[in-house]
């Protein structure tokens, strides 16, 4: 039952891998935000700005997730 979390820009960096395996199935994806934000201190901030992809396809929070989803997490992008 697990769940790819595919990690972008800032959060890339800050976790040092691009994607990480999760079990979090039948889920929904707020419960999947506070579960990565738990589990890596220090990125809430970039957490909860980030735009949310599941499977392609922007998502809400109250979205149940299904093993085999795909989990975007795309942080804003700054520059000049």
């Amino acid at each position: 039952m697990m769940i790819t979390l595919l990690l972008f820009a800032e959060l890339a960096e800050r976790l040092n891998t691009k994607e990480m395996q999760i079990d979090a199935s039948g889920k929904t994806l707020k419960e999947v935000k506070e579960m990565v934000k738990e589990k890596h201190a220090g990125i809430e901030h970039v957490i909860d700005q980030s735009m949310v992809a599941v499977n392609e396809e922007y998502a809400e929070d109250t979205e149940v997730l299904k093993d085999g989803d795909v989990i975007a997490f795309i942080p804003p992008v700054s520059g000049g």
